[in-house]
């Protein structure tokens, strides 16, 4: 009050010189406060603040491309549809408050395109090589000077070349990477961007701002339809949080609606906090500092089909059972007592329209898929997984687990770290189980052979699983803490195994009438 009488008695210079200084001083807080450029949302600012000396939050790939593909064509590539999207030429710069993308004033590709030479070995050993050097690359973390991401070129594999991308989480999820990655395949067209807000709202707008981006909207009718999780109930509920206005125009019947929402919430919420610690075994522990990386080449995708089919399964459960029974198989090899043990591993499920898809940043939540590893008939295991994920689809426990990374964004790193320990210390891995493209990709003239990539494993996880089709074929990769799993390549190896028993009972089954 006193500052505005003194400031309109002042002279026009005085009251010039104010104006610079008040402006001053606003810039000086506003560049201390880290509001300059555009603000990250919570759950992208979990991600950031979530790499450990035993888990990086990074999402790792690889492709091998044939014919190989050349350094300056690739770079041509990326420079055309990659730097398009604002995130890959943003670094993210953390404050108190949280984290702001800021745009990189010496961003170069030659910082994130670099040329990798495999050690020289026999042909048949250069799979192993490549596996070796990614599983290096994933504990290499990510120059925060830069935006946080790193595409890794061998020029000379099996007759063509090898691409290791590693892209920081808070970047972009998974489904989200997939869409920017089809972007860069020959025909791909750059999606729209979606606007930047270089300026948001503070106080209780900002909050509002941020529990529309980060929680209302991706639990859209859509977005729950997508998950085929609760039904048009659940979608008119979550359309009333988001539009009051429509929801009391609908009268008793949504009131009705959000009380059996919430009930289910709660019941959910409950089973996510109170779920019980899974089965210990050798899988299961203290992370070290290295990792492993193994995979196996590509069962026809029509085989699994035929199998499910014939079995009145699904083709993810046909593939969950393989997984379960080849790292039950692991564990008994080691000399442990599998009977009645199970392990739950996190499952991604995307929570936006898939329309949007190109929308970068995270919106997934998580599903808790717990396998049971220790029933040692492949049947009565399918059987088994088939129940168990039937269970899930009604659960809102993945938006739920989505609302949780919200919340941590805000926290103080040591409370973030506490609550999402939470999630460690009940699970074995985090699996990522992606329907890929049926038709094989081409990028610079160039097919992908094949395509693989990992999640990362939080907190004290020591294993990823990914389950890739694409292009007829089915993939099954792992990634490993080296402590508590030195060699991957043994689960691998008996993947193929467990669908070939399935296999099996399938030609043993009457056919015809």
């Amino acid at each position: 009050m006193v500052t505005r009488v003194t400031a309109k008695k002042a002279t026009p210079k005085a009251r010039s010189t104010a104006q610079v200084v008040q402006k001053s001083v606003a810039d000086a807080v506003v560049g201390t406060l880290g509001l300059h450029g555009e603000r990250m949302s919570k759950v992208d600012t979990a991600w950031l603040r979530m790499d450990t000396d035993s888990n990086l939050m990074m999402i790792v790939g690889v492709w091998v491309i044939k014919p190989g593909i050349r350094y300056d064509d690739l770079a041509e590539r990326l420079e055309e549809r990659l730097l398009r999207y604002p995130r890959f030429v943003q670094c993210a710069v953390e404050d108190a408050a949280g984290a702001t993308w800021i745009r990189d004033r010496n961003f170069s590709m030659s910082n994130h395109l670099v040329v990798e030479k495999l050690p020289r070995t026999a042909a048949k050993d250069q799979q192993k090589a490549l596996q070796d050097r990614l599983a290096k690359l994933c504990m290499e973390p990510l120059d925060r000077t830069h935006p946080l991401w790193r595409f890794h070129l061998v020029e000379h594999y099996k007759g063509g070349s090898a691409l290791m991308v590693r892209i920081h989480h808070c970047i972009a999820d998974g489904i989200a990477l997939i869409s920017v990655t089809n972007s860069l395949m020959d025909g791909g067209k750059v999606p729209p961007m979606r606007p930047t807000r270089l300026h948001p709202h503070g106080g209780l707008e900002g909050a509002e701002d941020w529990f529309e981006e980060t929680l209302l909207k991706p639990l859209t009718s859509l977005a729950v339809k997508a998950l085929g999780a609760a039904g048009e109930g659940a979608a008119r509920s979550f359309d009333m949080m988001a539009d009051p206005q429509k929801g009391v125009e609908k009268g008793l019947h949504g009131s009705v609606d959000a009380a059996k929402l919430a009930f289910q919430m709660v019941g959910d919420l409950a089973a996510l906090a109170l779920m019980p610690d899974d089965s210990h075994t050798s899988l299961k522990g203290l992370p070290g500092k290295t990792k492993r990386v193994a995979w196996c080449p590509p069962l026809p995708l029509a085989e699994v089909k035929a199998v499910g089919k014939a079995l009145n399964c699904s083709i993810n459960d046909v593939l969950l059972s393989c997984v379960a029974g080849a790292i039950g198989e692991y564990l008994k090899a080691n000399g442990e007592l599998t009977a009645g043990k199970e392990i739950r591993a996190m499952v991604p499920v995307n929570l936006r329209p898939l329309d949007q898809a190109y929308k970068l940043g995270n919106q997934f939540g998580l599903a808790p898929v717990v396998l049971p590893v220790g029933m040692d008939n492949p049947v009565e295991r399918l059987y088994e997984v088939r129940r168990r994920m039937g269970g899930l689809k009604g659960s809102m426990q993945p938006l739920l687990a989505f609302g949780l990374l919200a919340v941590a964004g805000l926290l103080i790193k040591p409370a973030q770290d506490a609550m999402l320990s939470l999630f460690s210390k009940k699970t074995t891995a985090i699996m990522t189980n992606v329907p890929g493209p049926r038709e094989k990709l081409k990028i610079c003239g160039s097919t992908i052979e094949e395509s693989l990539f990992w999640v990362p494993q939080s907190g004290t996880v020591g294993l990823g699983v990914s389950i890739l089709s694409y292009g007829g074929g089915v993939q099954f990769g792992v990634v490993s803490d080296a402590t508590l799993c030195p060699d991957p390549q043994r689960i691998i190896d008996l993947f193929e195994p467990e669908f070939a028993k399935l296999s099996m009972v399938t030609m043993m089954l009457p056919w015809g009438e």
